[in-house]
């Protein structure tokens, strides 16, 4: 699509004529900081404590990347409207997510809880990673 191609596009969800980038899938693309008010990315419905829930997207969000060779990025676009409220973190939902981080941070070898997740191959912590490693 060039740069400087300008179509119209009318928004199914106010009857509203706007300018757009063109189509794409269906969906109108619009440009950096052209996208109409009333739409939002994943993120940005996120930042507002609304979560996109199934909803279908209605638009894309085209630019180009700050990095070189990530050429172009596409995000979807929805209706801040349609949007529901994140559901909270129920006291259960807690507990399991605290379990799911003592996992992460148990040694495998020595299981011993460290206060850091422990990475690489074989999950080990600093100190049973230098016994290894030494013994090797």
């Amino acid at each position: 699509m060039p740069a400087d191609q300008v179509d119209t596009c009318e928004l199914s969800w106010n009857g509203q004529t706007v300018f757009c980038a063109g189509f794409r899938d269906g969906l109108p693309v619009f440009g950096w900081r052209r996208a109409p008010a009333g739409l939002a990315t994943r993120r940005q419905l996120r930042a507002l404590d609304l979560s996109e829930a199934g909803l279908d997207p209605v638009a894309l969000l085209v630019y180009r990347h700050r990095r070189p060779f990530r050429h172009e990025e596409v995000a979807e676009l929805f209706l801040v409207a349609d949007a529901r409220p994140v559901q909270p973190m129920t006291p259960g939902r807690w507990r399991q997510h605290d379990a799911m981080m003592r996992a992460r941070r148990t040694c495998r070898t020595c299981r011993q809880v460290v206060d850091h997740c422990v990475r690489g191959p074989k999950k080990q912590c600093s100190t049973c990673y230098d016994v290894e490693g030494i013994a090797a």
